[in-house]
C-alpha cells in the first residue's frame, strides 16, 4: 500500500519527512494542504487528519502519525536507513532532532514565514531581527559541529541530517547565506548530490508561484 504524506511545497518541516520518505525508497505519494486556503483550520481537517492542525501527516494503512520526527523515524524503522547503526547513535539522532525542532527549524520557518508571506507592512521588523539573531547562533552550533564531518551523526546520512536541513534549501531569504557557513555549505551540497534528491518545491506540490 503506497504510503501518503499530506503536505505542502512551503513547508520545511513537510521537507524533511517528505525527503526522508523519498530518499528511503519506499512508495509514497504526497497530498497537498491547502494551508494557506486554511484547510489545516478546518473542522474536518482536525477531525479526519490531525488533531493538531498541522502538516506533515503521513498514512501508512491503519497508522497515522504527525510531526516530522515521529515521521522520520518511522520511515528509518520501516525501510532500515537513517535511524543510525546502534543505541549511541540512535539516541545522538534523536538529540540533533529535538535541537533542530527547538533551536533551528523552528525559529527559521517562522523568520522565513513573517519575511515573505505576511504583507510588506504587517512585517515585524524587531521579530525579524531577534529571531534572526537566534538563527546565526545556531548557525554557528551546526557549523562548528560539521568541521571535520560530513554527516551530523556517524558516517553516513542520518535523520539528523533530514531534519537540520529541512529550512536551508529554500529561496526565500530569511537571514541565511551558505557562503557564511562553510562547513553547513559543504554539507547541504553533499547532501543534495545523493542520488534522488530533490529541492522542496520539485518534492512536494504547492509553490508560491502557484499563488502569485
Amino acid at each position: 500500500m503506497t504510503i501518503q504524506l499530506y503536505c505542502f511545497g512551503e513547508s520545511g518541516n513537510a521537507y524533511k519527512a517528505a525527503l526522508a520518505l523519498e530518499l528511503s525508497g519506499l512508495d509514497w505519494e504526497p497530498v497537498k494542504v491547502d494551508f494557506f486556503g486554511g484547510q489545516t483550520r478546518q473542522p474536518d481537517y482536525r477531525e479526519q487528519i490531525n488533531n493538531m492542525g498541522e502538516a506533515p501527516v503521513m498514512i501508512d494503512g491503519d497508522l497515522r502519525l504527525t510531526q516530522s520526527g515521529v515521521i522520520q523515524d518511522y520511515v528509518a524503522e520501516k525501510s532500515g536507513k537513517f535511524g543510525g547503526r546502534d543505541a549511541t547513535e540512535r539516541r545522538e539522532i534523536l538529540r540533533w532532532v529535538l535541537w533542530d525542532n527547538h533551536k533551528l527549524s523552528s525559529v527559521a520557518g517562522m523568520t522565513r514565514f513573517l519575511m515573505n508571506f505576511l504583507p510588506e507592512d504587517k512585517r515585524p521588523a524587531e521579530v525579524i531581527a531577534f529571531n534572526q539573531g537566534r538563527l546565526k547562533a545556531a548557525y554557528g552550533v551546526l557549523n562548528d559541529h560539521l568541521d571535520g564531518r560530513d554527516w551530523i551523526v556517524g558516517d553516513e546520512l542520518t535523520n539528523a541530517d533530514l531534519s537540520c536541513c529541512g529550512y536551508l534549501y529554500y529561496p526565500e531569504p530569511f537571514g541565511f547565506d551558505r557562503s557564511d557557513w562553510p562547513h553547513i555549505d559543504a554539507w547541504l551540497t553533499r547532501l543534495s548530490e545523493t542520488p534522488g534528491w530533490k529541492a522542496p518545491y520539485d518534492l512536494m506540490p504547492g509553490s508560491p508561484a502557484d499563488r502569485a
